[in-house]
Protein backbone atom coordinates (compact mmCIF):
# COMPACT_ATOMS: atom_id res chain seq x y z
CA UNK A 1 0.00 0.00 0.00
CA UNK A 2 1.40 3.40 -0.97
CA UNK A 3 0.58 6.90 0.23
CA UNK A 4 -1.49 7.54 -2.90
CA UNK A 5 -3.67 4.48 -2.20
CA UNK A 6 -4.88 6.01 1.06
CA UNK A 7 -7.69 8.54 1.28
CA UNK A 8 -9.14 10.60 4.11
CA UNK A 9 -10.23 14.23 4.44
CA UNK A 10 -7.09 14.90 6.51
CA UNK A 11 -4.80 13.53 3.79
CA UNK A 12 -6.76 15.51 1.20
CA UNK A 13 -6.09 18.74 3.13
CA UNK A 14 -2.36 17.99 3.29
CA UNK A 15 -2.20 17.18 -0.43
CA UNK A 16 -4.20 20.28 -1.41
CA UNK A 17 -1.90 22.48 0.71
CA UNK A 18 1.19 20.94 -0.88
CA UNK A 19 2.54 19.89 2.51
CA UNK A 20 5.18 17.15 2.33
CA UNK A 21 4.28 14.17 4.48
CA UNK A 22 4.57 10.43 4.64
CA UNK A 23 2.27 7.80 6.02
CA UNK A 24 3.08 4.99 8.38
CA UNK A 25 0.84 1.94 8.32
CA UNK A 26 0.95 -0.09 11.53
CA UNK A 27 0.60 -3.88 11.27
CA UNK A 28 -2.33 -3.45 13.67
CA UNK A 29 -3.63 -0.32 15.41
CA UNK A 30 -1.28 0.31 18.36
CA UNK A 31 -2.77 -0.15 21.82
CA UNK A 32 -0.82 2.74 23.36
CA UNK A 33 1.22 5.79 22.42
CA UNK A 34 4.55 4.32 23.48
CA UNK A 35 4.09 1.43 21.07
CA UNK A 36 2.97 3.78 18.29
CA UNK A 37 6.08 5.91 18.80
CA UNK A 38 8.37 2.88 18.86
CA UNK A 39 6.91 1.44 15.67
CA UNK A 40 7.24 4.82 13.91
CA UNK A 41 10.84 5.24 15.07
CA UNK A 42 9.91 8.31 17.08
CA UNK A 43 10.00 9.46 20.67
CA UNK A 44 6.78 9.59 22.67
CA UNK A 45 6.87 13.41 22.54
CA UNK A 46 6.64 13.31 18.71
CA UNK A 47 3.26 11.55 18.72
CA UNK A 48 0.42 14.08 18.76
CA UNK A 49 -2.81 13.12 20.53
CA UNK A 50 -6.14 14.65 19.51
CA UNK A 51 -8.70 14.65 22.33
CA UNK A 52 -12.27 15.83 21.87
CA UNK A 53 -14.06 17.47 24.80
CA UNK A 54 -17.66 18.63 25.26
CA UNK A 55 -18.51 21.64 27.40
CA UNK A 56 -21.69 22.26 29.41
CA UNK A 57 -23.37 23.90 26.39
CA UNK A 58 -22.58 20.83 24.22
CA UNK A 59 -19.92 22.66 22.21
CA UNK A 60 -16.92 20.61 21.19
CA UNK A 61 -13.26 21.46 21.69
CA UNK A 62 -10.39 19.53 20.14
CA UNK A 63 -7.14 19.53 22.12
CA UNK A 64 -3.78 18.55 20.62
CA UNK A 65 -1.20 17.29 23.12
CA UNK A 66 2.24 15.73 22.68
CA UNK A 67 2.65 12.14 23.83
CA UNK A 68 3.65 11.89 27.47
CA UNK A 69 1.29 14.72 28.46
CA UNK A 70 -2.24 14.62 29.77
CA UNK A 71 -4.91 17.28 29.64
CA UNK A 72 -4.76 19.68 32.56
CA UNK A 73 -8.47 19.80 33.35
CA UNK A 74 -8.26 22.81 35.70
CA UNK A 75 -6.31 24.83 33.13
CA UNK A 76 -8.76 23.88 30.38
CA UNK A 77 -11.82 24.78 32.45
CA UNK A 78 -10.29 28.11 33.44
CA UNK A 79 -9.13 28.94 29.88
CA UNK A 80 -12.51 28.02 28.39
CA UNK A 81 -14.50 29.69 31.16
CA UNK A 82 -16.25 26.40 31.91
CA UNK A 83 -17.07 24.77 35.20
CA UNK A 84 -17.60 21.41 33.56
CA UNK A 85 -15.90 19.60 30.69
CA UNK A 86 -16.29 15.98 29.68
CA UNK A 87 -14.63 13.73 27.17
CA UNK A 88 -16.68 13.18 24.05
CA UNK A 89 -18.06 9.68 23.58
CA UNK A 90 -16.66 7.51 20.77
CA UNK A 91 -19.91 8.12 18.87
CA UNK A 92 -19.55 11.90 19.29
CA UNK A 93 -15.91 11.76 18.18
CA UNK A 94 -16.93 10.03 14.95
CA UNK A 95 -19.92 12.30 14.39
CA UNK A 96 -18.02 15.56 15.02
CA UNK A 97 -14.62 14.77 13.50
CA UNK A 98 -15.54 12.14 10.93
CA UNK A 99 -12.74 9.98 12.33
CA UNK A 100 -12.74 7.06 14.79
CA UNK A 101 -10.95 7.31 18.12
CA UNK A 102 -7.28 6.57 17.59
CA UNK A 103 -7.26 8.11 14.11
CA UNK A 104 -8.31 11.71 14.85
CA UNK A 105 -6.23 14.57 13.51
CA UNK A 106 -6.98 18.31 13.44
CA UNK A 107 -7.53 18.69 9.68
CA UNK A 108 -10.50 17.88 7.45
CA UNK A 109 -12.93 17.65 10.34
CA UNK A 110 -16.58 16.98 9.58
CA UNK A 111 -17.75 19.85 11.83
CA UNK A 112 -15.97 23.04 12.86
CA UNK A 113 -14.69 22.86 16.44
CA UNK A 114 -12.66 25.11 18.68
CA UNK A 115 -9.05 23.97 18.45
CA UNK A 116 -6.56 24.21 21.32
CA UNK A 117 -2.94 23.18 20.76
CA UNK A 118 -0.45 22.67 23.54
CA UNK A 119 2.60 24.65 22.41
CA UNK A 120 4.88 21.66 23.11
CA UNK A 121 3.35 19.90 20.09
CA UNK A 122 5.54 22.14 17.94
CA UNK A 123 8.84 21.46 19.79
CA UNK A 124 10.03 18.41 17.80
CA UNK A 125 10.96 19.08 14.19
CA UNK A 126 9.00 16.03 13.04
CA UNK A 127 5.71 14.78 14.49
CA UNK A 128 3.10 12.16 13.75
CA UNK A 129 -0.65 12.22 14.22
CA UNK A 130 -3.84 10.47 13.25
CA UNK A 131 -4.52 10.36 9.54
CA UNK A 132 -8.24 9.75 9.78
CA UNK A 133 -7.68 6.05 9.14
CA UNK A 134 -7.31 3.46 11.93
CA UNK A 135 -3.76 2.09 12.15
CA UNK A 136 -2.35 4.75 9.82
CA UNK A 137 -0.35 7.76 10.99
CA UNK A 138 0.77 10.78 9.05
CA UNK A 139 4.30 12.07 9.66
CA UNK A 140 5.12 15.69 8.89
CA UNK A 141 7.13 18.67 10.03
CA UNK A 142 5.66 20.40 13.06
CA UNK A 143 6.21 23.76 11.36
CA UNK A 144 3.94 22.68 8.48
CA UNK A 145 1.20 21.75 10.95
CA UNK A 146 1.64 25.09 12.74
CA UNK A 147 1.24 26.92 9.42
CA UNK A 148 -1.89 24.95 8.49
CA UNK A 149 -3.51 25.65 11.87
CA UNK A 150 -2.35 29.26 12.26
CA UNK A 151 -5.66 30.89 11.40
CA UNK A 152 -7.79 28.83 13.78
CA UNK A 153 -5.73 27.29 16.57
CA UNK A 154 -5.36 28.70 20.05
CA UNK A 155 -1.85 27.84 21.26
CA UNK A 156 -0.96 27.66 24.95
CA UNK A 157 -0.05 25.29 27.77
CA UNK A 158 -2.99 22.97 28.20
CA UNK A 159 -1.29 19.80 29.41
CA UNK A 160 0.95 18.50 32.13
CA UNK A 161 3.44 15.61 32.13
CA UNK A 162 1.71 12.25 32.49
Amino acid sequence: MTETDLASPLLDVLRAAGVPFRVFVHDEPPKDLARAARERGQTLHQVVRSILFRDAEHRFILLLLPGGYRADWATLRRYLGQRRLTLATPEEVLEVTGYPIGAVGPLGLRQPVRLLVDERVFEPEEISMGSGLRGVAVILRSEDLRRLLADRAEVGRFGSPA
